[in-house]
């Protein structure tokens, strides 16, 4: 694999924005940074180096999505091929990890397809692992999990899906009032993986519990829970009041308005994870699918449930979710870069090789316009394919 210097960028990372500034790739990882034109000593003697003149452009580390079920009309719950094609669309869109979010299924069902997001994860970088969303919901707060597959979480359960992903399931997503949920969290955190509140009727004092039992995020804040109100503050309330804790949202401009994405990236900064949710409509038309075992309709970008019209994940990219933080939100561009990178790796354990154009980190980058718009992306170390 050659060595890569992209030179001359607006190059954000570690929540600062460095005008004239380079990055070196060797093979799969940063080798070097710097500003102006130390570039040219970086690669001085080596004929065979690619060099990008990035002209001013942004340049970001790699997207991560912690939270996101399909796209290009493929879904990750379909199998090895069917992830393939979704990871494909998302990547050209700048996200280069991505943690595979598999929805509500029977428990047997789920053990299978985490063991082979596991599977893919040793051939394919770009897999950080899975994440389940289901079946331990609560279910007036089902959202587009099917009701009658919604339980609360036994020891056995616990136990058949660790050992099916194998070191692999990186979160979990999981209503802590349900029977046995406090358990639930400290069993999964135990075992190294990130509990996150959500599709949750507990209040403000029952997720603190769960966070002091050891979950560490807030699932697509706003949706699947009670809002905030000012006699019963509410799941959201307790994640900007706890240290540590991450806090998703869904930036499409459907999901959370403006406004409250703004009051939240105050309210917990560094704190914010944009994710997409995305199901297999992302990048492809509207029309009929289906997410899990549910009829999923989608006009004009939005899905819904065919049954009851409920938001049924989102079409969304993270490019555009960068775009909508910046332009529609206000937030600034090192905030909305570091809810794309740093905070979604630090969330799930990997803040010591992924979010940053660092030496040492992923090789993992994207080049955009003034407008955000994705003109090329890296993925350790290799330019993806537009």
């Amino acid at each position: 694999m050659p060595t890569t210097v992209i030179h001359s960028a607006r190059l954000v990372t570690d929540g600062k924005v460095i005008h004239s500034g380079w990055v070196r790739f060797d093979d799969d990882s940063v080798g070097g940074t710097g500003v102006g034109d130390s570039w040219r000593a970086a690669v001085a003697g080596d004929p065979a180096t690619a060099v990008v003149d990035a002209d001013g452009a942004w340049l970001t580390p790699g997207f991560i999505d912690i939270h996101v079920h399909g796209g290009g009309g493929a879904s990750f719950d379909d199998g090895a091929a069917e992830i393939g094609t979704a990871l494909d669309l998302h990547q050209r869109h700048g996200t280069t990890r991505f943690v595979v979010s598999l929805v509500t299924a029977p428990v047997d069902a789920l053990a299978d397809r985490v063991a082979t997001v596991a599977a893919l994860s040793r051939t394919d970088h770009r897999i950080l692992g899975s994440h389940l969303e289901g079946p331990f919901l609560e279910v007036g707060h089902k959202g587009a999990h099917d009701p009658t597959l919604l339980r609360s979480a036994t020891p056995a359960d616990i136990a058949r899906l660790l050992d099916a992903a194998d070191g692999t399931l990186r979160q979990i997503t999981l209503a802590p009032e349900l029977p046995g949920g406090l358990d639930a969290v400290r069993a999964f955190t135990d075992a190294g993986v990130a509990v996150a509140v959500g599709h949750t009727g507990a209040g403000y004092d029952q997720t603190r519990a769960a966070f002091d039992a050891g979950a560490s995020i807030l699932t697509h804040a706003f949706n699947g829970m009670d809002g905030i109100h000012h006699r019963a503050p509410g799941p959201v309330a307790a994640a900007t009041r706890t240290p540590g804790v991450t806090i998703e949202l869904i930036n499409d401009g459907v999901h959370v308005h403006p406004e409250v994405v703004r009051i939240a990236f105050a309210s917990a900064p560094g704190r914010i994870a944009l994710i997409t949710d995305a199901m297999a409509a992302a990048g492809s038309s509207d029309g009929d699918y289906i997410l899990g075992s549910l009829a999923v309709a989608v006009r004009d970008g939005v899905a819904r449930l065919a049954d009851g019209g409920s938001i049924a994940g989102s079409t969304l990219t993270l490019d555009e979710a960068l775009r909508r933080a910046v332009h529609d939100v206000g937030v600034g561009v090192e905030d909305a870069v570091l809810a794309l990178t740093e905070t979604p790796a630090a969330a799930i354990g990997r803040s010591a090789s992924l979010g940053r154009l660092a030496p040492g980190f992923a090789a993992d980058a994207v080049l955009l316009d003034d407008d955000f718009a994705v003109l090329q992306v890296w993925s350790a170390g290799e330019p993806v394919q537009r």
